[in-house]
């Protein structure tokens, strides 16, 4: 989503008829190697890392965990994503607010078994099948990423809705 439209994930809920609401867990975190390489930071360079439980109508539907390079919104009003006067209002809209312009994120789609742990939170049977995302959000101005997030969707309690309808 574009700034200005809120989060993508409240108005993906909203848009299939359900209360989408979420549980967090944000703090600082060195990059491991996979993370900085998806960021195009150096491991170990500091990055929050917020973790989320995603519920529609109060069920679990999907998880997500999320990182953002220090080096973007440290100092900032929006270092925490779900803290401060900025709280819970995406990552377009935060990162607008310090300068950066983020357009729709890129995000890499495949479909596999959900692990034992992911299982639990989402309170479904070990295997079940889920959607894994794994989506990274741009710097128009630089193209350097400023975010980045592995989402399991639980796709019998969520649906993908890719692309946007043109107004006339």
């Amino acid at each position: 989503m574009a700034a200005g439209e809120g989060s993508p994930t409240e108005a993906a809920f909203a848009r299939q008829g359900v209360v989408g609401t979420w549980r967090h867990e944000s703090q600082p975190q060195a990059a491991d190697t996979r993370i900085a390489a998806r960021l195009e930071i150096q491991p170990g360079d500091p990055v929050v890392h917020t973790n989320y439980v995603y519920l529609a109508d109060g069920e679990p539907a999907q998880l997500a965990e999320s990182r953002e390079p220090m080096a973007a919104t440290g100092g900032s009003l929006v270092v925490l994503p779900e803290a401060g006067p900025h709280a819970g209002i995406g990552v377009a809209d935060r990162m607008a607010l310090i300068g950066i312009e983020v357009g729709v994120p890129v995000e890499r789609v495949t479909a596999r078994q959900a692990s034992r742990s992911e299982a639990q939170t989402l309170g479904v049977a070990p295997a079940a099948p889920v959607m894994a995302i794994e989506r990274t959000y741009y710097d128009h101005g630089t193209s350097r990423p400023v975010e980045t997030a592995d989402i399991v969707r639980l796709g019998s309690r969520r649906v993908a809705e890719y692309g946007r309808r043109p107004q006339s």
